[in-house]
């Protein structure tokens, strides 16, 4: 990459070149963004696997932006009005509106009215009015004297000066310098929108809030921004930038003339036409249109991040672990829906009691669960949190169970997607979509992680106007968020799903089901250079899978732990210094006290690898995550109506956004924690709700105000 780009990037990040050089070169070499930040710490500074992801990015536009370059060079060069300066100016230039506007003079276009006034021959008197040197009357006249045709545009004086005026206008809309004016003048106004005539009344009710908005733009939150667009774009408002054209058509006037002298009499007149036309016409429309576009990428940028936030968390929710499961779906007239899940997930059994009206089996249903938690030796109940799931939770109190067993409140978000997809239905090809969304609400509380990366994370409930942003930009927010999360944690080789191991580093659906069907036909296994037997998985594959996944039980213990292969041989050699087994310094604080990293210290490893082999020796293969705990909703709280405010309830943090936190307090709707209610430590106002809160935290709030109606819930922490 050009070094103008590896400069620009490392600015805008504030990094090192070389950082961002070495990250650049090796993506180039087909390394994965966790393989990077965890094994390549030397050559990138230690750069975090946000930071890469970055890089990436960044380095993908300014790829394209260089193939674009191309295009334009060609261009000019093709109309014969490429100099050095333009060349050299289009080669440093680092910014794709910048750029444009370079090209916009030599773009080719549709017939315009410039165009046309050219072909009548006025442009040397155009040229003349751009230098301040028109006699505009005068001038027109002896044009006219001289013409010999019949074009309508020489009909007369005034024709004449109109099309000379289109001319100026047109270069006047197409030069920078003005543009970039305009752009500074617009970012500071404010946005107006305004209720359409024919809006549907449904709709309008939806979007009250935005129909007579009045804000700068500048500071207009990202989830308004978003929510202003697509009401304009289902027909329920129209908006406008409130930009004042005087003061821009005279800023750019003196703009103009201050480099030369100002105009006097009719040449100022016209320049004053030529300018205010150009504005209208040519310039209000394309600059607000590029404004906005720059505002909700901006607002996109703030959503996404705000998505990729909440969906980390939510993949990196606590586990209950390797427990045998009970799940229940529950529901009122179709019953509910129990599935039996061993320790690894299994589905060993399923049934449908009926505890709730209408058809409402009580006691068969207590009889039912009783016989299953106590057949299947069951340690964990979970139950959906969706309709009837306060009901059940109720009922389930009433069932008598073997001491220690634990009941859990698990969300439903995206359990109908999966149970539809054709994940499930490769899974569990003879059962029902209903038997399919109980076994997914059991196995995302013994993994969230295991289970979650099997649905589109779009439908899980934790996103900010998702479908309203840039959907390629969403996707590789998301994309890296998953990736991150499983890397993070780590993979058991011998129990994780294709699914799960497609998100690994180096992998992929293809090599994911080829390790799946070599483990299915060779048994479980016993060691990482088994991998190297895996069809197609070849040698810069297994560098940037091998130190992700783990083998339990291993040959060598290392295989259960972080430390990459490539590094055993130093781990071999701490442990010959110390004239003891590699598998004795594993957990061995008082062993580990003794190795001085200096002193291990090659080429290729250098400190912050070494000191990163020694935290893994410590706690070798430790899941980052912690256990998940039980929760309860307040008991006599059971609907909308129950509430008023002055109450405090426990809670459960659903959904984080820009504007506040949704949380579950054990009814239908959510309440919402608006932003101005959140303080963080020292009592101070937060600009994000994710300062101080995280997805599925356990809170204890405050009713403020209750909606009936509306069915809203405003709710503040205790």
């Amino acid at each position: 990459m050009k070094e103008i780009y590896l400069k620009k990037i490392a600015s805008d990040l504030e990094l090192r070149v070389y950082q961002v050089e070495n990250c650049i070169e090796l993506l180039e070499e087909g390394a994965t963004i966790p393989f990077i930040s965890r094994y390549r710490k030397e050559r990138t500074g230690s750069m975090t696997d946000e930071a890469v992801a970055m890089v990436k990015h960044y380095a993908e536009i300014y790829n394209t932006m260089e193939k674009r370059k191309q295009t334009i060079v060609e261009t000019i060069s093709g109309l014969g009005a490429l100099t050095e300066e333009l060349a050299a100016k289009i080669e440093n230039c680092t910014d794709a509106i910048a750029l444009e506007d370079i090209y916009l003079p030599y773009k080719p276009k549709r017939k315009t009215r410039a165009s046309a006034a050219k072909e009548a021959g006025l442009e040397p008197l155009a040229e003349k009015m751009w230098r301040l040197q028109l006699n505009p009357i005068a001038d027109a006249q002896r044009f006219l004297q001289g013409y010999k045709g019949e074009n309508p545009l020489c009909s007369s004086v005034e024709s004449v000066l109109s099309g000379v005026r289109d001319i100026v206008a047109e270069r006047i809309s197409e030069t920078a310098s003005y543009r970039e004016t305009l752009r500074e003048i617009f970012r500071k106004r404010r946005i107006v929108t305004r209720k359409t005539k024919n809006a549907d009344e449904e709709k309008s009710a939806k979007y009250k809030a935005y129909l007579s908005i009045n804000e700068p733009l500048e500071t207009m939150p990202a989830h308004r921004l978003l929510a202003i667009l697509r009401a304009e774009d289902e027909g329920v408002l129209s908006y406008k930038i409130d930009a004042d054209a005087e003061r821009s058509c005279k800023k750019i006037y003196n703009d103009f003339c201050k480099a030369s002298r100002f105009p006097a009499g009719e040449l100022a007149n016209q320049l004053s036409l030529a300018i205010e036309d150009a504005y209208k016409r040519l310039m209000e429309p394309s600059i607000s249109a590029e404004i906005i576009r720059q505002a909700k990428e901006k607002a996109d940028i703030a959503s996404i991040a705000v998505f990729g936030e909440n969906l980390s968390q939510l993949l990196l929710a606590a586990p209950v672990g390797q427990r045998r499961v009970l799940a229940i779906d529950p529901g009122f007239r179709t019953g509910c829906k129990v599935v039996c899940l061993d320790n690894q997930g299994k589905l060993l059994h399923f049934d449908t009691i009926y505890p709730h009206p209408p058809v409402s089996e009580k006691i068969k249903s207590i009889q039912t669960l009783s016989a299953l938690l106590q057949k299947y030796e069951i340690e964990v109940i979970a139950i959906g949190n969706g309709t009837a799931a306060r009901e059940t939770e109720d009922f389930i109190k009433r069932v008598p169970m073997q001491k220690g067993i634990r009941v859990f409140s698990v969300s439903e978000d995206g359990a109908s997607v999966y149970s539809a997809s054709a994940v499930a239905r490769e899974e569990f090809p003879h059962h029902d979509v209903t038997v399919r969304g109980a076994v997914s609400i059991g196995r995302r509380l013994m993994d969230p992680l295991a289970e979650l990366v099997k649905i589109d994370p779009k439908s899980l409930g934790v996103g900010q106007y998702q479908h309203d942003v840039d959907q390629k930009l969403l996707k590789e927010k998301l994309d890296n968020t998953v990736e991150y999360c499983v890397n993070s944690v780590g993979v058991n080789l011998n129990t994780a799903s294709k699914h799960l191991l497609s998100y690994v580093s180096g992998l992929g659906p293809a090599l994911a089901e080829n390790i799946v069907n070599y483990r299915d036909e060779n048994g479980a296994y016993q060691s990482r250079e088994q991998l190297k037997k895996v069809k197609r998985l070849g040698e810069k594959a297994f560098e940037q899978c091998a130190g992700f996944l783990r083998i339990t039980n291993a040959i060598n213990p290392l295989d259960n732990s972080a430390v990459h292969p490539e590094a055993y041989h130093i781990v071999e050699k701490m442990a010959k210094d110390l004239n003891v087994k590699t598998s004795d310094l594993l957990t061995n604080a008082q062993l580990i006290a003794q190795i001085k990293p200096q002193d291990y210290v090659e080429q290729d490893f250098g400190l912050p690898t070494i000191n990163d082999i020694l935290k893994e020796l410590l706690k070798p293969g430790r899941d980052p995550r912690e256990e998940a705990e039980e929760f309860s909703f307040a008991d006599d709280i059971q609907t909308i109506d129950d509430l008023n405010p002055g109450m405090e309830l426990p809670g459960i943090i659903t959904n984080i956004t820009a504007f506040g936190a949704f949380t579950d307090i054990g009814i239908k709707q959510n309440g919402l924690i608006h932003i101005s209610q959140l303080r963080d430590a020292a009592g101070r106002k937060v600009s994000q709700a994710s300062d101080v809160l995280k997805l599925h935290q356990k809170v204890r709030v405050r009713v403020l105000s209750v909606d009936i109606e509306r069915g809203r819930i405003g709710l503040s922490l205790v």
